[in-house]
């Protein structure tokens, strides 16, 4: 017999995201009582201990974690169905993933233009390294996510969506850089371990028998140029990124070899597409066929 309904999943997946009984009271419209009774009952149908008290906060047990990510697809499942039985516009949460540098350089003009045409999708953006939102795609934490090359994830669905042109970026007044040797045992700058473009970038090091002297993570692209431009170190930066913020003159910028400069974003997600992502697809498609032509022109005349 089914001790599971989706209202009781629907409300523990916002005490999980909340991280307490009030806020989620105040997100789901209910009253906190409610709420508290309702996870206990779920507990205890499951026998399981699904949160734990840290603080001021509740955090999920192991148990938890494991719910959520079963209660995450269910409720998707949920929404789909809805969506596709009423066949009218998508609408609803579409929990979205990207990368800080698509984030940033890539999608504002999409994004704005999908909110022209689909008003009653909410989009729900966050961001991360590759791994991180690989990792969150395939425990139906977000449902798709722009991720870059290299990865590895057979179990997903990916369309190649952008092609970017990778740069390393030192401060101004560095001497050319045309191997890795001519960086020495320089400081690296970059995003936390599962970032594409800090392991392309350290493949090369590798390559050339070379170490960083010393790595530092941070979790933007303008703290990461402002440290590079100050002199710190090097990085390795999509050029849309220096573009889009107007960063260019601030660094020194060295072309790196092909097989490291050439990238692509795909575009990831996790089985069947929601009505909300296949429109997000038909309009990427979209983009991609109204650049195509620019393009050949382009290379006619360069």
């Amino acid at each position: 017999m089914r001790t599971l309904d989706l209202d009781s999943l629907e409300i523990f997946r916002a005490v999980a995201r909340e991280g307490g009984i009030v806020r989620a009271a105040a997100q789901l419209h209910r009253v906190q009582s409610n709420v508290t009774t309702r996870i206990k009952q779920l507990e205890e149908r499951l026998n399981v201990a699904l949160f734990r008290r840290q603080g001021r906060s509740l955090v999920l047990t192991a148990q938890g974690q494991n719910l959520l990510v079963h209660a995450e697809r269910l409720l998707r499942m949920a929404d789909d169905v809805e969506s596709e039985l009423k066949a009218g516009p998508a609408r609803g949460p579409f929990r979205l993933g990207a990368l800080e540098s698509t984030a940033g350089s890539r999608l504002p003009a999409i994004l704005s233009r999908y909110h022209a045409l689909h008003p009653g999708v909410v989009i729900e953006l966050s961001t991360g390294t590759t791994g991180a939102l690989i990792q969150r795609v395939l425990d139906y934490r977000i449902e798709a996510a722009f991720v870059s090359e290299p990865f590895t994830a057979p179990q997903l669905n990916a369309m190649p969506v952008f092609e970017e042109e990778l740069v390393l970026i030192t401060g101004k007044g560095h001497p050319p850089v045309t191997r890795a040797a001519d960086l020495g045992r320089s400081t690296l700058l970059a995003f936390a371990q599962g970032c594409s473009y800090r392991k392309r970038l350290e493949d090369w090091f590798g390559a050339a028998n070379l170490l960083p002297e010393r790595v530092l993570e941070f979790a933007s692209y303008p703290a990461i140029i402002a440290c590079v431009a100050a002199g710190t170190g090097c990085a390795i930066a999509p050029r849309s990124v220096l573009e889009s913020l107007r960063a260019a003159g601030d660094v020194s910028i060295h072309p790196l070899p092909a097989r490291v400069r050439n990238n692509r974003t795909h575009l990831v997600w996790h089985g069947a597409a929601s009505p909300a992502l296949e429109r997000l697809i038909a309009l990427l498609q979209g983009a991609e066929r109204s650049a195509a032509p620019a393009r050949r022109r382009t290379a006619l005349t360069a």
